[in-house]
């Protein structure tokens, strides 16, 4: 069976059938914004020095003083040698390998899925994803970690060494997470695998209906999304 592609599993984490029609149409090219907020993910430390009015310039998602907050606070996490949290949760020291990493925009092919990594890490070996959508208040979104394993499992095929995590920037935002490779996460990966193998046909609509509301293909799928108006029961 040939490989998949990273943004195949990410979509069929968030609604297979939206798979089923992204593929349908074969639309898969970013926004025109995201290149510009990858950008950001290589010119930190040149953002932690500019000037309000510089960063107001730039692609970011808040204020320029809350965004130098939010970067200060990654940056200085991230060089936290003292930290008590175990390292298998949160590798440490780790601001100047994302900051200067090894390599970027890497294309690898794992034995079920490929795609291109945007930072590569060493000692440890780890791939680094950058998101130009918001952070949740704590670790990633699902389809994220689901994209992250995927992600670490094609960089240990192809390098031929182990891989116990990978990392989630956002660059708009001033944030970065760790994705350690628990076996809750390698599960789930493995579901979102299964289904978008045996993909043949739009599968059924999902019973959670918020995901539908900024899905571009809700019209097409035909699912009914109630107004604000009928939740509060004036509809």
């Amino acid at each position: 069976m040939s490989r998949l592609a990273f943004s195949d599993l990410r979509t069929a984490a968030y609604c297979p059938r939206k798979l089923y029609y992204v593929r349908q149409e074969d639309d898969r090219e970013p926004p025109p914004r995201v290149p510009q907020i990858r950008a950001l993910a290589t010119q930190y430390e040149r953002l932690l020095e500019a000037s309000d009015t510089a960063l107001a310039g730039e692609p970011i998602e808040t204020t320029p003083s809350v965004y130098r907050a939010q970067l200060c606070h990654t940056r200085d996490r991230l060089q936290d040698t003292t930290c008590s949290r175990p390292e298998s949760e949160q590798p440490q020291n780790r601001w100047e390998a994302l900051c200067s990493p090894a390599e970027t925009d890497v294309f690898v092919a794992g034995r079920d899925c490929h795609g291109i990594v945007h930072k590569i890490l060493t000692d440890p070996l780890e791939p680094v994803l950058i998101s130009a959508g918001s952070p949740p208040d704590q670790g990633v979104w699902e389809t994220q970690r689901v994209h992250a394993v995927a992600a670490a499992k094609a960089l240990a095929w192809d390098r031929g060494e182990p891989v116990g995590g990978a990392w989630l920037e956002f660059p708009a935002y001033g944030v970065i997470r760790h994705v350690p490779m628990t076996t809750r996460r390698k599960g789930e990966y493995r579901r979102v695998l299964r289904t978008v193998q045996e993909l043949d046909g739009p599968p059924p609509r999902l019973h959670n209906r918020e995901k539908c509301h900024a899905c571009a293909y809700a019209d097409t799928c035909g699912v009914r999304t109630r107004s604000l108006r009928s939740l509060l029961g004036f509809g």
